[in-house]
C-alpha cells in the first residue's frame, strides 16, 4: 500500500468542495455541465439513498436552469417508456406509482423506490407547465425485455398497420413458445432449437421501410410513437443476440449490452434533437461500472468497453462523466440473484482504495473535480468498490473491488462517507430487518 505524504494529503484536502446541504453544493458541477450535451451520473451501488437523491437534485437543476430534455436510465425500454408517457400527460396511469408498474423484473428496488417515485411526480408536475415540445422525457437504455418489446411492437402495428402486424406475429412466432429469454438462449447455444436471428432482423428492416407511411399525417406524437416502436424492434434484435451469447463469453455479453445502451442513447439524442431543432441535452443514470471510462479500469485490460468509454469516443468533451463513492453505511441489495432485497451493512472501505483515502479527509461529504485538475495523490492506480444488485461482504475484496485510475475514469466525483439504504416502494420484510454483520464467524 502506498504511503501518502503530508503534502499530497494537504493538496487533496484543498481540492475538495464540502457539501453543506445548501443550494450552492452543486454550483461547481453545474458550471462544468453548462456546455455539455450528455451528463452521465453514476452510482457505486444500486441501492444507496444519497446517490439517487443527489442525481435527482442535480437533474432538477439541469432541467430548470439549463434546458435538459431527457433522463435516460439503466432500465428496460418498455417499462421506462410507460413512465415517459405518464410524465408527458399521456397513457392511462393516474399516479406515479401506477406508471412504475411495469418494473416487474429483478431488481425491483432499482426503480421502484421512494426517491424515483417522488421524482416522477415532480417531473409530471413540471411538464404540465410546459408545451409538448419542451416537456422532459424519461427513457430506458437496457436490453433485457425481449418479450415485452415484442408485445410493444405488435401493439403499435395493430394500431397503424394491421397487415404488417400479422406479418410481425409470424416473424416473432419463432420465439413464441419459449417461456423466457434465457431458455431461448440456452436452447440455441446447445443446438436444441434454431436461432431466430434472421426473423428479428427482417422485422426491424420491415418496420423501418414502412416508417414514412406511419407518420405522414400524425405530427410529433406519431413520430414519438414510431420511435418507441422502432427502439423496441431494435431491442428485440439485440436482445436475441445477447441471450444467444450469454452462454458463451462473458466479455462478449457485457460488450453487447453496453453497445446497445450506448446506441440507444445516441438514438434518443438524435430523435430529440430533430424534434426540437437543437442539440438535445440528456442526463444518464447508471452504475459507475457502466458510466466511468472502461479504459481507465481493469475492464479495459480485459477488452471490455462501456457506455462511458463509447460516449467519450463518440462525442469527446461534449460529455461529462460523474462518479459517486462511499466508505460505509447501509445499502439495499440482495444476497443472490432473484433474491429479496435486504438492507445490508456496508463494510468500511479497504484502506488502499480511493474510498479509504477519502475517508481520511476532514470533510465527510464532498465534491471533487478530476481530469487535469485532479490532485497528484489520485493519479496512481488504486482500488475502487462497486456494489451492484448483489452485495457479498464475505467475499468483499474478490467480489466488489477493481483497480482503476479515478482521474481518467471520471471528470468529477461525489463522495458521501456514510450512506443509507435506498427505501423500496414495495413492502419488503427483509429490508426492514437489518441483520448485524457477524463475519467471519456468521454467529
Amino acid at each position: 500500500m502506498a504511503i501518502e505524504s503530508t503534502t499530497e494529503l494537504d493538496e487533496l484536502r484543498d481540492s475538495l468542495t464540502p457539501l453543506r446541504n445548501s443550494a450552492h453544493d452543486f454550483d461547481t458541477l453545474l458550471s462544468m455541465c453548462r456546455d455539455k450535451s450528455l451528463i452521465l451520473m453514476g452510482e457505486a451501488t444500486h441501492g444507496t439513498h444519497e446517490f439517487y437523491e443527489t442525481r435527482v437534485e442535480i437533474t432538477k437543476r439541469l432541467i430548470l436552469d439549463q434546458g435538459l430534455q431527457a433522463i435516460a436510465v439503466e432500465a428496460d425500454w418498455p417499462a421506462a417508456y410507460r413512465v415517459n408517457r405518464y410524465v408527458n400527460g399521456l397513457g392511462n396511469d393516474a399516479t406515479a406509482q401506477e406508471a412504475l408498474g411495469d418494473f416487474k423484473r429483478f431488481p425491483l428496488w432499482m426503480w421502484r423506490n421512494t426517491v424515483v417515485l417522488a421524482f416522477v411526480d415532480w417531473l409530471r408536475e413540471y411538464n404540465e407547465s410546459q408545451p409538448p415540445e419542451l416537456r422532459v422525457g424519461f427513457y430506458g437504455l437496457d436490453m433485457y425485455s425481449l418479450y415485452e418489446s415484442i408485445a410493444a411492437v405488435l401493439e403499435y402495428l395493430d394500431r397503424v398497420d394491421p397487415e404488417a402486424a400479422r406479418e410481425a406475429r409470424r416473424q416473432y412466432g419463432c420465439l413464441d413458445h419459449m417461456s423466457n429469454e434465457q431458455r431461448y438462449g440456452f436452447g440455441v447455444s446447445t443446438g436444441r432449437r434454431p436461432s431466430c436471428e434472421e426473423e428479428v432482423v427482417e422485422q426491424l428492416v420491415r418496420l423501418r421501410l414502412n416508417a414514412p407511411d406511419y407518420v405522414k399525417e400524425g405530427g410529433m406524437l406519431a413520430r414519438d410513437e414510431l420511435f418507441h416502436a422502432e427502439q423496441n424492434a431494435r431491442l428485440v434484435r439485440n436482445a436475441e443476440n445477447y441471450y444467444r451469447a450469454m452462454f458463451g463469453d462473458r466479455i462478449s455479453t457485457w460488450n453487447l449490452r453496453d453497445r446497445h445502451m450506448s446506441d440507444t442513447l445516441e438514438a434518443i439524442q438524435k430523435h430529440l434533437s430533430e424534434r426540437s431543432g437543437k442539440p438535445a441535452r440528456i442526463a444518464v443514470w447508471e452504475h459507475n461500472s457502466h458510466l466511468g471510462d472502461a479504459r481507465a479500469t481493469q475492464m479495459g485490460d480485459r477488452d471490455e468497453h462501456n457506455v462511458g468509454q463509447l460516449t467519450r469516443e463518440r462525442v469527446g468533451d461534449d460529455a461529462l462523466l460523474l462518479g459517486f463513492t462511499t466508505h460505509s453505511g447501509s445499502v439495499s441489495a440482495a444476497s443472490a440473484w432473484d433474491g429479496p432485497v435486504e438492507r445490508k451493512t456496508v463494510r468500511p472501505a479497504l484502506p488502499e482504495s480511493y474510498e479509504g483515502l477519502f475517508h481520511e479527509m476532514d470533510e465527510n461529504d464532498f465534491f471533487l473535480e478530476l481530469g487535469d485538475a485532479a490532485p497528484e495523490i489520485l493519479r496512481a492506480p488504486r482500488l475502487e468498490r462497486a456494489i451492484g444488485v448483489l452485495y457479498l461482504p464475505r467475499t468483499e475484496r474478490q467480489s466488489h473491488y477493481f483497480r482503476c485510475r479515478l482521474p481518467e475514469q471520471f471528470d468529477a466525483v461525489f463522495h458521501f462517507d456514510r450512506t443509507h439504504a435506498l427505501q423500496p416502494m414495495d413492502d419488503v420484510s427483509e429490508w426492514s430487518d437489518e441483520t448485524p454483520e457477524t463475519y467471519p464467524f456468521g454467529l
